[in-house]
């Protein structure tokens, strides 16, 4: 095997998806102009969706579970009167309806959507059936018996309604959400089915969109010292976990992977939380008395 070739760069790259990109391209872009030698993005979006895709560089990729937990903001708009086979405007249309509900109709279904909630994800999604992506076999013409699982949406709004087909929704969730599917499901609780017409991811845990390059600037900026300028921390994406700071005797265990002191903080015992010294991260691990069992390392210089 030959080493990859590239930097050992670390941090957040935030990017505004566009429409039309895999969110496996944005990361290959992004690997490319800052010539780094490990990538990943926090979260797929769907080819057509666009806004934030959080790409994490080096060391940083070790965070990715944290920001993929992260609570997430969508905004979408749902069009009213059709049901199609990917959820979305791509797919072919398999019903029609004459049926348009009212706002208030609208915003009272959107109470059964909000909470811990069980979601069956679109037919053509990633899911694993029987070790093949569900959207594989939805090409094939195969129609699969997809499992429910639980979603946690934090809130659902009615944010607009433009005319009788269209409902613009503004939704907060937790991981493994299918906006899509609450399209779909909302259209059937309505009797009027429905799918995604358009779609926005605002933030994703302590990413923003507003704050995100776009490909052209990305392309622009590249292999410059000014696209790593807009890299952020390795450390921004451990903002939902508490920071202990470590002595240095404390940071060169636990770089080690021994458990190491920590200064005492909020965190209490059997919390997860992240070591940091001189402001760096050293180690995520769980807090136990007086100091913290790493589960993951970071080799920062």
């Amino acid at each position: 095997m030959g080493r990859k070739k590239g930097r050992d760069i670390s941090g957040w790259l935030v990017v505004d998806k566009p429409a039309g990109m895999t969110s496996t391209s944005v990361v290959n872009k992004v690997r490319w102009a800052l010539d780094a030698k490990k990538a990943g993005h926090a979260g797929t979006l769907d080819p057509d969706a666009t806004g934030v895709l959080a790409v994490a560089l080096g060391e940083a990729t070790k965070t990715v579970p944290w920001i993929t937990d992260a609570l997430k903001a969508y905004r979408f708009t749902v069009r009213l009167g059709q049901r199609t086979n990917t959820d979305d405007a791509e797919g072919e249309i398999l019903d029609t309806s004459d049926l348009r509900p009212t706002d208030e109709q609208i915003k009272e279904a959107l109470h059964g959507f909000v909470g811990e909630i069980q979601q069956v994800p679109p037919q053509f999604s990633a899911v694993r059936v029987d070790g093949e992506r569900a959207y594989k076999r939805a090409r094939d013409g195969e129609t699969m018996d997809l499992v429910a699982r639980p979603l946690w949406v934090e809130e659902l709004l009615l944010v607009d309604r433009p005319d009788a087909d269209h409902v613009e929704l503004d939704m907060v969730c937790g991981k493994g959400g299918y906006v899509r599917s609450i399209a779909r499901d909302l259209g059937e609780v309505l009797g009027c089915h429905g799918h995604v017409l358009k779609l926005r991811r605002i933030w994703s845990g302590p990413f923003e969109a507003s704050d995100g390059l776009s490909i052209d600037q990305i392309d622009a900026l590249a292999k410059s010292p000014e696209l790593d300028a807009h890299l952020l921390p390795l450390e921004t994406g451990l903002a939902d976990l508490p920071e202990l700071r470590c002595t240095a005797e404390g940071a060169a265990r636990l770089r080690n992977g021994n458990p190491g002191m920590v200064i005492p903080s909020e965190a209490e015992y059997g919390d997860e939380a992240w070591a940091s010294f001189e402001g760096r991260a050293v180690a995520v691990g769980v807090y136990k008395g007086g100091e913290l069992h790493p589960s993951r390392v970071f080799l920062q210089g």
